[in-house]
């Protein structure tokens, strides 16, 4: 929201300061010649800008489809291993608890960045005594030899999954491609604020444009944070694991 106001007042000001150009610039300045030149310029860098915002939405939509499936896997692949610690019978009862454990205090978390600080610490303590558990696992007897390695094959599945949406949480987006795109369109606005006419409607046009820029902007960034904010992932598939596991 911080980024998005700040967009919006960035290309007020440029507007306004194209506005206060007008006043001071000599005639010839803004001569029919001048305004052709200005007006090929000013295309340019609009189609550089148009060219960064797609950047910019693919980049945070390929990253929140990328998160949203990772989430759905990485349910599953928890179910998967709860099913196969109970097919085990009585010596998955310790892990079976520590995996339920671990899913229970750590899912509401991923969705809360103040949760999720604190929680990290615990989270990872809560995940290496279910590893230990597994690890733990009696000698499999013949006929439990190939369950148990689908059982070890599935937690190390689950741990890539796991240390992979940890290692995402950062933004996809950087800084500097924000920067540029304020820079070109202050430039864009200020060419409007040089030649508009000078009246309300057109003040208000100016306007409405700059706040959909600036919404756009703001939903590019909500596209790249999908554990908070408006546009977030949805909760559903870890509300269903953890019926499933309590089934």
């Amino acid at each position: 929201m911080a980024i998005s106001l700040a967009m919006f007042a960035v290309i007020l000001a440029a507007t306004a300061a194209g506005i206060a150009l007008n006043r001071i610039l000599p005639e010839h300045h803004l001569s029919k010649e001048s305004k052709e030149i200005i007006h090929l310029g000013i295309g340019v860098i609009v189609t550089l800008t148009a060219l960064v915002l797609g950047l910019l939405v693919a980049s945070a939509k390929s990253s929140f489809d990328s998160k949203s499936e990772e989430m759905r896997h990485g349910s599953v692949k928890i179910l998967m291993v709860d099913r196969l610690l109970r097919a085990m019978g009585p010596t998955g009862v310790p892990a079976r608890d520590s995996l339920s454990r671990w899913v229970e205090n750590n899912a509401g978390a991923i969705w809360s960045p103040d949760e999720r600080k604190g929680s990290v610490e615990q989270g990872n303590t809560e995940w290496w005594e279910f590893h230990e558990q597994i690890r733990k696992l009696p000698p499999a007897e013949d006929g439990q030899k190939a369950l148990q390695a689908k059982i070890i094959d599935a937690v190390d599945d689950l741990a890539e999954t796991r240390w992979l949406l940890t290692e995402q949480q950062a933004s996809t987006i950087q800084s500097p491609f924000l920067y540029v795109v304020a820079i070109w369109l202050g430039i864009i606005f200020a060419s409007f604020g040089l030649f508009a006419p000078r009246n309300w409607t057109v003040y208000a046009v100016i306007g409405l444009s700059a706040f959909s820029l600036s919404t756009a902007v703001f939903l590019i960034l909500e596209l790249d944070q999908p554990f908070s904010g408006l546009l977030h992932i949805s909760d559903a598939p870890l509300k269903l694991l953890l019926q499933e596991i309590h089934r």
